[in-house]
């Protein structure tokens, strides 16, 4: 006896209760502005980096020297401070550039393997990017970094191949495969003042830059893109908001689903604000970052935790298949004599064959039974051979909703189907891919825009009596269309 393999997986296209919009709901960040900010020189674009985070500032370098172009442009230089621990920063240091003569060094990006350094610069660089007046747009440069006892050196610069004088590229964020490099760019063919693009490495060579369209570009700003591993691109955008709370630069997320981006969403308050908020970035767990944000005169790098809870990665949903194939291996020891076989399943139905297959309605236990009838004594041996079966259900948290559904109108979610025989639930946990959350068994969602939403649904429990605590997470893809 076999058991047929019928485990169908299902595919895609990565606190306080849901409201009907997320504008609505109470917020679900806290942000606080971090220490090592100076009061009169601006600190910007933020990136997590060993045991701290780069970020860029027009601070002097002495108090003798002005960072300026002729003119009178900031330029700015990168540092780095080491996180003590979760409230507490060290000493700020300026990151070393032996043996380049760059003149502008802007927002960063780093390699997974902490090796390569994406970065922006001016094109033109020596005395002649020094001349008064003279049209010097930005470009992207990779490097080596190195972290030693010395402090931290950026070496072996080399430019973007797409780097142009007539046009700049900037803001690049590298994805955790090193696949796909990001940017900003005012490149003719763009919607807007400048737009998102990426570039696919290809056999080690990068590919032409892409622009991934409307769902992510508009005819405003766009820049400061951040690629997270989850497969979330988060980028800055001066577009009109459609929310109160917003106003100039903000913060926007999208996804790529099926090959398709999804429409950018606007993060809520107070990661966005009235104020510019930009260069978003967020650490691997979902749960902190970082941003810039301009108060008052100048720009300050911010901290954000957030409340939610989301996973980098969860389960793709097993479907519960109860049909086995039954098959007696001694038949073709007898195969000159005729036998009739007779399944007894157990659950009131039976088959006739030496082979044959049956579905049961329900898990359960039962007792299956062969009856073999020779066809020429006409004697038969009843339970002839006897199976005891567990037909058992697929241990996973599982979601029951629809594949489908329309804006503004609600649909149901529940965990019901849920098999996690032995656990202790204390929680089911809905994330909606939207920043709103619910927790209970069963659930409704109304989702204020159409795009596909990667549901996830996280399942505790909280361990006693020795016993560890355990957590699993399973996810459904829900396309929301406009009715």
């Amino acid at each position: 006896m076999r058991k047929l393999l019928k485990h169908i997986i299902l595919t895609s296209a990565a606190l306080c209760l849901v409201t009907s919009s997320m504008n609505s709901q109470p917020s679900m960040y806290r942000v606080e502005k971090l220490p090592f900010n100076t009061t009169l020189f601006n600190e910007i674009a933020p990136v997590v980096y060993a045991d701290g985070i780069l970020f860029c500032s027009d601070r002097r370098t002495s108090s003798f020297s002005e960072n300026v172009t002729f003119d009178d442009e900031r330029l700015y230089n990168i540092y780095y401070v080491v996180r003590k621990d979760t409230a507490d920063w060290g000493r700020t240091e300026m990151v070393k550039t032996p043996g380049s003569n760059l003149l502008y060094y802007g927002p960063v990006s780093i390699s997974s393997d902490g090796k390569t350094i994406y970065f922006t610069s001016s094109i033109l660089s020596g005395k002649d990017a020094r001349k008064k007046n003279i049209k010097n747009p930005r470009g992207i440069f990779v490097g080596d970094i190195e972290k030693d006892a010395s402090g931290i050196k950026i070496l072996n610069i080399r430019p973007f191949p797409y780097n142009s004088p007539d046009y700049s590229l900037a803001h690049p964020s590298i994805s955790r495969d090193g696949k796909y490099l990001f940017f900003a760019s005012d490149m003719p063919g763009g919607l807007g003042g400048s737009d998102i693009y990426y570039c696919e490495n290809i056999n080690g060579s990068w590919g032409k830059p892409v622009n991934p369209g409307p769902k992510v570009n508009s005819a405003s700003r766009e820049n400061y893109p951040f690629m997270h591993p989850s497969g979330r691109l988060y980028f800055t955008s001066d577009r009109p908001g459609n929310a109160d709370y917003l106003g100039g630069m903000d913060v926007y997320f999208t996804s790529l689903v099926n090959g398709a981006w999804d429409q950018a969403t606007a993060l809520p308050e107070p990661i966005n604000s009235k104020d510019d908020d930009f260069a978003f970035v967020m650490e691997d767990n979902m749960r902190t970052g970082y941003f810039s944000r301009k108060t008052g005169i100048g720009d300050d790098i911010w901290k954000y935790t957030s409340t939610i809870i989301r996973k980098p990665v969860c389960d793709t949903i097993q479907e519960n298949s109860f049909c086995y194939e039954f098959f007696d291996e001694n038949a073709m020891k007898f195969d000159s004599i005729p036998f009739k076989y007779v399944w007894n399943f157990g659950d009131g139905t039976k088959a006739v064959g030496v082979r044959t297959t049956h579905c049961f309605a329900k898990p359960g236990r039962y007792l299956v039974t062969l009856d073999v009838t020779n066809l020429v004594t006409k004697e038969t041996q009843k339970a002839e051979k006897s199976f005891d079966m567990n037909v058992a259900r697929i241990e996973q948290a599982s979601i029951t909703a629809p594949d489908r559904g329309f804006t503004g109108k609600a649909i149901s979610l529940s965990a019901d189907s849920t098999w996690l025989p032995g656990w202790n639930i204390n929680q089911y946990y809905w994330n909606f891919g939207d920043e709103t959350i619910a927790i209970g068994k069963d659930v409704t969602k109304t989702f204020t825009r159409p795009g596909v939403f990667n549901v996830q649904l996280i399942v505790s429990d909280p361990g006693s009596n020795g016993r560890a605590p355990r957590e699993t997470c399973v996810f459904k893809n829900i396309e929301i269309r406009q009715p």
